[in-house]
């Protein structure tokens, strides 16, 4: 499947500014890219992680509910691809606090054109980009950097009844992983995800 790749600091169609606050779009609609203004001098920098009122005008008008962290100790850690059902579906926003990883978004929409396609971003501590997943789509990542520490937040609580997961090395997905199946750092539950072509519809 084609992917939508960002690197830092790349120009991506649809570039829309609010505030302190500049969403980026990609070719797959849904996921955006969010870059904030830092306000730096020799003491470090200050910004604005989030704005309700900077966010809708943005077009990203999703009421939070919960915020959740992870550390991972390794390199090569993936977490993923996981992702709820309604009536308990989850948008996430996704950021890195310390180190770096590669995040990834699997269109699980039944309709959309992109469906089984992914974006594909880096975000890290230093470039602070921030990651907008939509509801239907499944989300993982992979550290770059050891004790690496992702905080995100979400627009549901958890629930096991409608939690859910997609093979993160299916190759009908086509993600380029930066760790093979030998490297990666597993939970026993996303070692046994189904394939794309296994899942039920999910989305519409």
């Amino acid at each position: 499947m084609r992917a939508a790749v960002a690197n830092p600091g790349e120009a991506l169609p649809g570039q829309q500014s609010s505030g302190n606050f500049t969403a980026r779009r990609f070719s797959i609609a849904g996921p955006v890219l969010v870059e904030p203004r830092r306000f730096g001098d020799n003491r470090g920098y200050f910004l604005e992680s989030y704005s309700t009122r900077d966010f809708a005008a943005l077009g990203l008008e999703d009421a939070f509910v919960q915020d959740n962290q992870s550390l991972s100790a390794k390199v090569g850690t993936l977490r993923g691809l996981h992702f709820q059902l309604q009536p308990r579906a989850q948008a996430k926003l996704v950021r890195v606090l310390a180190g770096a990883i590669l995040d990834v978004a699997v269109d699980l929409r039944r309709g959309s054109p992109s469906f089984g396609q992914h974006v594909a971003v880096e975000l890290s501590a230093e470039n602070c980009l921030q990651f907008y997943v939509p509801v239907g789509f499944a989300h993982g990542f992979c550290t770059l950097r050891p004790d690496t520490v992702v905080a995100y937040k979400v627009t549901d609580f958890y629930a096991p009844e409608c939690d859910r997961g997609l093979a993160w090395n299916d190759p009908a997905l086509g993600i380029s992983w930066p760790v093979d199946e030998a490297g990666a750092e597993l939970s026993a539950k996303d070692q046994k995800q189904p394939l794309l072509a296994d899942l039920p519809p999910c989305f519409d």
